[in-house]
This record gives C-alpha cells, sequence and structure tokens, in this order.
C-alpha cells in the first residue's frame, strides 16, 4: 500500500501539468452540465383554476335546419385564473376548451368525440364585457385575452414564476345538429382546458361547469351566443322575437 501511494506521489509530482489540465477540463464539464442541468430544470409550469362567475355552458338553437336536424351552436363562458408555478417566465399563447359531443354509439364520430375530446381550438370576441349586478351596482369581468370594453383596462399574459393573471374566455362552436353538443349529466358538462405557451408546452385540466339555458346565459352577457351570428348577419331567434316582446319554444336553448 506505501509503496503504491508513493509511485502514484512520484507520477503527480512528474506531471503536474497534466494534472493541473485535467482537473481544470473536469471542473469546466461540471460547470457546464450544472449549467444545462439548471436550464433544463427552468420550465414554465401553468396552474389552471376556475372562479365563481360567469362560467357555464350553454347550447341553443339558432333557426336553420341541416337536413331535417334543427341546428344549434355551444357558447361556453370561462372566467379562468392561470398562475406560473414553474421556475420560468412564459405568455400565454392561445385557448382552447374540449368536451363530449353527446352521440349514440358506435360509430367513428362517437369514439373521436364522444369518448374521446371535441375541441373548440379559437376563442370568439365577445361583444360586450360579462357582468352581473349587485344592488345598484354592476361587476364587469375582466377577459383574460381581449379588451375589455371599459378604458384602462388591458390583459395581462406575460407570466413570471410566481405570478397569476385572471379573466374570461369566450368560445362558441360553429353551426352544428344532431348530438354534436355537450354530454349534460346532472346539470353539468364535463370540459378540459388546453393552454399553449410561447414555448409551445401545453398545460391542462379537467373541470365540470354548469350547464345553462340561454336567458341564464344573457344575464351575464347581453352579447351571448351573438358573435357568428353578427358574423353570419343571421340573428337568433331569441333575438327576433324578443324584439316584438314575445319568446316561442322554438328560440329557447338545447339543454
Amino acid at each position: 500500500m506505501i509503496e503504491i501511494y508513493e509511485k502514484a506521489s512520484q507520477w503527480t509530482n512528474e506531471n503536474q501539468g497534466v494534472v493541473s489540465v485535467t482537473i481544470f477540463l473536469v471542473t469546466v464539464a461540471f460547470g457546464w452540465a450544472s449549467g444545462i442541468f439548471s436550464v433544463l430544470r427552468r420550465r414554465p409550469k401553468f396552474k389552471l383554476s376556475l372562479i365563481d362567475g360567469p362560467t357555464f355552458c350553454c347550447t341553443y338553437f339558432i333557426g336553420k335546419k341541416h337536413g331535417h336536424f334543427d341546428c344549434h351552436r355551444t357558447g361556453i363562458a370561462l372566467y379562468l385564473s392561470i398562475a406560473n408555478v414553474g421556475s420560468a417566465a412564459s405568455s400565454i399563447e392561445n385557448i382552447s376548451v374540449g368536451y363530449h359531443w353527446h352521440l349514440r354509439p358506435f360509430s367513428l364520430q362517437w369514439i373521436r368525440n364522444s369518448i374521446g375530446w371535441f375541441w373548440i381550438k379559437n376563442q370568439s370576441t365577445a361583444l360586450a364585457d360579462f357582468q352581473v349586478s349587485i344592488g345598484e351596482n354592476i361587476k364587469v369581468y375582466p377577459f383574460l385575452m381581449q379588451k375589455t370594453f371599459l378604458p384602462a383596462t388591458n390583459s395581462d399574459t406575460y407570466l413570471e414564476a410566481g405570478r397569476s393573471t385572471n379573466g374570461v374566455i369566450y368560445f362558441e362552436q360553429s353551426d352544428s345538429w344532431g348530438g354534436c353538443f355537450p354530454t349534460v349529466h346532472k346539470g353539468h358538462v364535463r370540459i378540459k382546458i388546453r393552454v399553449r405557451d410561447v414555448f409551445g408546452k401545453q398545460h391542462s385540466a379537467r373541470f365540470s361547469i354548469r350547464s345553462v339555458p340561454f336567458e341564464e346565459a344573457r344575464k351575464y352577457n347581453p352579447s351571448f351566443g351573438k358573435t357568428l351570428a353578427e358574423l353570419y348577419g343571421e340573428p337568433l331567434p331569441f333575438d327576433k322575437v324578443s324584439n316584438h316582446g314575445i319568446q316561442s319554444d322554438a328560440a329557447r336553448p338545447r339543454r
């Protein structure tokens, strides 16, 4: 043992330059690896939650036919909170929502959109603020991805680590018919929210939200359901009969 120690000491003394270079290279490699691992650990992580308020789903007739089926649309409002609980900053790039269609088994569409999720991948622009009356006052809810119609209000979609933001997001499914609407169970609809950040990472969560009649949806927003109607120049039956002060059953929403 002593002999091995003596030989090791002699070799070290004779090759001090090699030893110094080796130690230097090992130190550099270790520092580089530590930096890489530190960067890899620094990632944004969004935590999603829903807030009480304008969070609901509503399916309503639009006064058109597809063959012998009545056409309908589905509107979804979500008062969403997003918190960055990760270790790096990021921005919200896009938000989509998915739900299960109310189709009969057993077809390819049933497997894809009833067992799987049907996705509305792009939000719709709400034509008015979501609001609620509290006594003689009106509370206006902020939007998350679009500007509120009130002055001096801006949406905040850039999240530093440890920061959060919240606001209403709004979706309208395009013209549909038959069972192409959300499955309602005990007055609630199962949904999945998916948020994509600017790095392309997706953050998702599942929730159960209320399914409400069209009249209740309009209490939160007088322009609920009007975005696609205005784009197509086709007023909803509810708005047509409301202008005459009468509402028929044909204008009532689909539950």
